[in-house]
Protein backbone atom coordinates (compact mmCIF):
# COMPACT_ATOMS: atom_id res chain seq x y z
CA UNK A 1 0.00 0.00 0.00
CA UNK A 2 1.16 3.30 -1.09
CA UNK A 3 2.39 6.01 1.58
CA UNK A 4 -0.50 9.34 1.47
CA UNK A 5 1.46 12.39 1.21
CA UNK A 6 0.64 13.81 4.37
CA UNK A 7 1.47 17.65 3.48
CA UNK A 8 -0.96 17.53 0.93
CA UNK A 9 -3.50 19.85 1.72
CA UNK A 10 -7.36 18.87 1.56
CA UNK A 11 -10.16 20.97 0.73
CA UNK A 12 -12.93 19.79 2.59
CA UNK A 13 -14.78 23.06 3.60
CA UNK A 14 -16.99 25.09 0.84
CA UNK A 15 -17.38 28.43 2.55
CA UNK A 16 -20.04 30.80 1.53
CA UNK A 17 -17.93 34.18 0.95
CA UNK A 18 -20.93 36.11 0.21
CA UNK A 19 -22.69 35.26 3.39
CA UNK A 20 -20.84 38.17 5.74
CA UNK A 21 -20.76 40.89 3.07
CA UNK A 22 -24.74 40.43 2.29
CA UNK A 23 -26.34 39.71 5.80
CA UNK A 24 -26.61 40.33 9.23
CA UNK A 25 -25.70 36.59 10.50
CA UNK A 26 -28.02 35.46 13.58
CA UNK A 27 -28.28 32.28 15.30
CA UNK A 28 -26.68 29.71 13.89
CA UNK A 29 -27.62 26.02 13.28
CA UNK A 30 -25.35 22.72 12.14
CA UNK A 31 -27.86 20.18 9.77
CA UNK A 32 -27.13 17.24 8.07
CA UNK A 33 -27.31 17.00 4.32
CA UNK A 34 -28.73 14.32 1.94
CA UNK A 35 -25.98 13.93 -0.58
CA UNK A 36 -25.37 10.30 -3.03
CA UNK A 37 -22.14 9.05 -3.50
CA UNK A 38 -20.58 10.76 -5.92
CA UNK A 39 -21.45 14.14 -4.37
CA UNK A 40 -19.88 13.01 -1.35
CA UNK A 41 -17.00 12.10 -3.38
CA UNK A 42 -16.84 15.64 -5.57
CA UNK A 43 -16.86 17.63 -1.84
CA UNK A 44 -14.34 16.06 -0.87
CA UNK A 45 -12.25 16.88 -3.74
CA UNK A 46 -13.16 20.46 -3.06
CA UNK A 47 -15.68 20.99 -5.91
CA UNK A 48 -18.45 22.29 -4.15
CA UNK A 49 -19.93 26.33 -4.46
CA UNK A 50 -22.65 27.30 -2.04
CA UNK A 51 -22.44 30.94 -2.47
CA UNK A 52 -25.60 31.26 -4.39
CA UNK A 53 -27.11 28.81 -1.72
CA UNK A 54 -30.31 29.64 0.40
CA UNK A 55 -33.01 27.43 2.55
CA UNK A 56 -36.46 27.08 2.74
CA UNK A 57 -38.72 25.56 4.89
CA UNK A 58 -41.09 22.80 2.75
CA UNK A 59 -43.79 20.77 4.41
CA UNK A 60 -41.91 20.59 7.59
CA UNK A 61 -39.01 20.25 5.86
CA UNK A 62 -35.73 22.18 5.60
CA UNK A 63 -34.58 22.00 1.91
CA UNK A 64 -31.55 23.99 0.96
CA UNK A 65 -31.26 25.37 -3.55
CA UNK A 66 -29.00 26.91 -5.73
CA UNK A 67 -25.59 25.01 -3.97
CA UNK A 68 -23.61 23.98 -7.45
CA UNK A 69 -21.65 20.16 -6.58
CA UNK A 70 -19.88 19.10 -9.32
CA UNK A 71 -20.60 16.31 -11.43
CA UNK A 72 -17.75 13.70 -10.33
CA UNK A 73 -15.25 12.78 -12.86
CA UNK A 74 -14.86 9.10 -12.34
CA UNK A 75 -18.78 8.26 -11.69
CA UNK A 76 -20.50 6.31 -14.69
CA UNK A 77 -23.95 7.04 -15.29
CA UNK A 78 -25.44 7.16 -12.17
CA UNK A 79 -23.94 10.92 -11.51
CA UNK A 80 -25.62 13.55 -9.76
CA UNK A 81 -27.16 17.03 -11.12
CA UNK A 82 -24.94 19.71 -9.87
CA UNK A 83 -28.09 22.16 -9.00
CA UNK A 84 -30.27 19.73 -7.24
CA UNK A 85 -32.23 20.89 -4.07
CA UNK A 86 -30.98 19.03 -1.01
CA UNK A 87 -32.93 18.08 2.04
CA UNK A 88 -31.16 19.58 5.33
CA UNK A 89 -31.93 17.74 8.39
CA UNK A 90 -32.31 19.91 11.88
CA UNK A 91 -34.45 18.83 14.72
CA UNK A 92 -38.16 19.42 14.63
CA UNK A 93 -37.73 22.19 17.45
CA UNK A 94 -34.99 24.34 15.26
CA UNK A 95 -37.29 23.84 12.26
CA UNK A 96 -40.29 25.37 14.15
CA UNK A 97 -37.55 28.33 15.54
CA UNK A 98 -36.71 28.92 12.06
CA UNK A 99 -40.21 28.62 10.83
CA UNK A 100 -41.49 31.56 12.81
CA UNK A 101 -38.50 33.67 12.22
CA UNK A 102 -38.82 33.50 9.07
CA UNK A 103 -42.79 34.25 8.81
CA UNK A 104 -42.24 37.33 10.99
CA UNK A 105 -40.02 38.82 8.25
CA UNK A 106 -37.24 40.13 7.21
CA UNK A 107 -35.47 36.56 7.95
CA UNK A 108 -33.01 34.42 5.89
CA UNK A 109 -31.81 30.38 6.30
CA UNK A 110 -28.68 30.89 4.96
CA UNK A 111 -25.86 28.35 4.63
CA UNK A 112 -22.08 29.63 5.63
CA UNK A 113 -20.33 26.36 5.30
CA UNK A 114 -20.30 22.70 4.25
CA UNK A 115 -17.68 21.02 6.04
CA UNK A 116 -16.85 17.00 6.99
CA UNK A 117 -17.64 16.12 10.42
CA UNK A 118 -15.79 12.64 10.90
CA UNK A 119 -17.47 11.23 7.77
CA UNK A 120 -20.64 12.74 7.84
CA UNK A 121 -20.84 16.22 5.53
CA UNK A 122 -22.39 18.94 7.58
CA UNK A 123 -23.80 22.13 6.68
CA UNK A 124 -23.74 25.33 8.97
CA UNK A 125 -26.93 27.24 8.37
CA UNK A 126 -27.84 30.63 10.32
CA UNK A 127 -30.69 33.09 10.63
CA UNK A 128 -29.91 36.40 8.38
CA UNK A 129 -31.06 39.70 7.89
CA UNK A 130 -30.18 41.48 4.89
CA UNK A 131 -27.92 44.08 4.84
CA UNK A 132 -28.69 47.79 3.49
CA UNK A 133 -26.43 49.41 1.37
CA UNK A 134 -25.30 51.95 4.08
CA UNK A 135 -25.04 48.85 6.59
CA UNK A 136 -22.00 47.59 3.89
CA UNK A 137 -20.48 51.25 3.59
CA UNK A 138 -20.39 51.23 6.98
CA UNK A 139 -18.60 47.63 7.56
CA UNK A 140 -15.87 48.58 5.11
CA UNK A 141 -15.20 52.10 7.23
CA UNK A 142 -14.52 49.70 9.93
CA UNK A 143 -12.58 47.30 8.53
CA UNK A 144 -10.18 50.14 6.65
CA UNK A 145 -10.24 52.04 10.32
CA UNK A 146 -8.73 48.63 11.70
CA UNK A 147 -6.12 48.28 8.80
CA UNK A 148 -4.95 51.56 9.86
CA UNK A 149 -4.80 50.95 12.90
CA UNK A 150 -2.87 47.48 12.55
CA UNK A 151 -0.51 49.43 10.43
CA UNK A 152 0.21 52.28 12.76
CA UNK A 153 1.07 49.43 15.94
CA UNK A 154 3.20 47.35 13.48
CA UNK A 155 5.42 50.12 12.55
CA UNK A 156 5.47 51.39 16.19
CA UNK A 157 6.63 48.51 17.39
CA UNK A 158 9.47 47.76 14.82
Amino acid sequence: MAAQNKDAPRVTEARNSKAFRDYTVGERYEAGIQLRGTEVKSIRTGKAQISDAFCRIEKDEVWMFGAHIEPYAFATLENHESKRPRKLFLHRSDIRKIDLAMNAGGKSLIPLRMYFKEALVKVEVALCTGKKLFDKRDDLKKKVQMREVNRALRTRRG
